[in-house]
């Protein structure tokens, strides 16, 4: 008979000693198994700040939610996402579901008392953004919209690159979220290409995206010039009234020039979001097919015809960002362990009461970048450009 080490029992006595938080996840098809891994994954990845206790699914169908509910380790499973708010041992909210109830399930939880963490876009416009943003100011609950990519390691690097002023001035931004998932005509028509339920096409769930990264790295959008495109009007099953691809100049309110697009209908790019950010004194790169790896290239003054170039940077040594919870350099992680980052950055807001910001999007992040999404459907409308203002909170 095989005989154990008696670490197994330590490890569970360990995480049982951590005080627990019971999750209620609207949600559980691609979204929602994306943060169920993440919330099974989090208490043997490092001793967690809060324990997830997985209370209960919500989805529109019974027998699939029956399903996702067993699969993903949920206690029980509704087809009402109220029935969430209903049960005490429920002490925040996932939302995954599509676009049409993120604001209006937000800002039930909140009023609730519910700590809320939300799938971008937070809303399907500025307007409704806004109202989520501003019940859970009032109710004084912890808040993020979940832009996981944030939490890509050489993302942070980036940041903390520029944080350190090692890139100067920042002059450029450019960046691109490309995907060929309807480049063919005859696909049916989805939730995603439906105003009513999806608010925009590419532009929010693709350049939603760019344009949170763009703020994050390099500052706030002043205005913006921007035109989009339906390639498709029609497909079977619906008529299209979302645009299929957008292109935009933006302006920042640090000096900064740059451009950003998303299109999904890209063939054989099945999910490239590349940037580049240029500075007086380097450059910086990232591709995420390319997740671990961050192009760098600082200008060298001794060089009077050429600089160094790009080089590489494989982002998983032991000083780089969250190496702590992973395995030993040159080991790489995937792109579900974005999500495990960004929900662990919640809940250790949750339990230590910290800010969630500025390294996650709060509510007003994902207020801000809808915004600047409204910005470009009127530009794209008009043909002008649109000067940013943003409301208080």
């Amino acid at each position: 008979m095989a005989r154990g080490t008696g670490s197994g029992t330590d490890a569970k006595d360990s995480v049982d000693a951590v005080p627990g938080i019971g999750v209620g996840m609207l949600g559980y098809a691609f979204m929602g198994r994306a943060h169920a891994n993440a919330y099974r994954t989090i208490p043997y990845m490092t001793r967690p700040p809060l324990v997830p206790r997985l209370v209960a699914l919500a989805g529109r169908s019974e027998e699939k939610a029956a399903e996702a509910a067993q699969r993903y380790g949920f206690a029980s499973y509704t087809t009402d996402w109220r029935d969430l708010l209903a049960d005490d041992s429920v002490g925040m909210l996932d939302i995954c579901g599509p676009n049409s109830v993120h604001a209006e399930a937000s800002i039930a939880a909140a009023k609730s008392g519910r700590h809320v963490l939300c799938e971008k876009p937070l809303g399907r416009n500025a307007a409704e953004s806004y109202e989520a943003w501003h019940a859970a100011q009032q109710a004084r609950v912890k808040h993020m919209c979940a832009f996981n990519y944030r939490f890509v390691p050489a993302v942070r690097l980036a940041k903390e690159i520029i944080d350190a002023g090692d890139l100067g001035e920042i002059r450029h931004f450019r960046g691109r979220y490309l995907q060929e998932s309807l480049a063919d005509p005859d696909a049916p028509m989805r939730w995603r290409l439906s105003r009513e339920i999806a608010g925009s096409g590419a532009l929010g769930d693709l350049g939603s995206h760019v344009i949170d990264l763009a703020r994050y790295l390099v500052g706030e959008v002043s205005a913006i010039t921007g035109a989009t495109r339906t390639f498709v009007p029609e497909r079977p099953g619906g008529k299209v009234d979302v645009d299929d691809a957008f292109e935009a100049i933006v302006e920042f309110d640090g000096g900064a020039v740059g451009t950003v697009e998303a299109s999904r209908f890209c063939i054989g790019r099945k999910n490239s979001f590349a940037w580049e950010i240029n500075g007086s004194k380097g450059s910086i790169a990232f591709d995420l097919e390319r997740l671990n790896e961050l192009q760098v290239a600082f200008r060298n003054p001794g060089r009077t015809r050429t600089g160094d170039g790009f080089r590489t940077v494989l982002v998983s040594e032991a000083e780089h960002p969250f190496s702590q919870y992973w395995w030993p350099p040159g080991h790489v992680i995937g792109w579900e362990h974005t999500f495990i980052h960004e929900i662990h950055h919640f809940l250790s807001a949750v339990a230590e009461n910290r800010l969630v910001g500025p390294h996650g999007a709060t509510f007003e992040d994902g207020y801000r970048a809808a915004e600047i999404c409204d910005a470009v459907l009127r530009s794209a409308a008009s043909g002008s450009r649109e000067q940013i203002t943003y409301r208080g909170g």
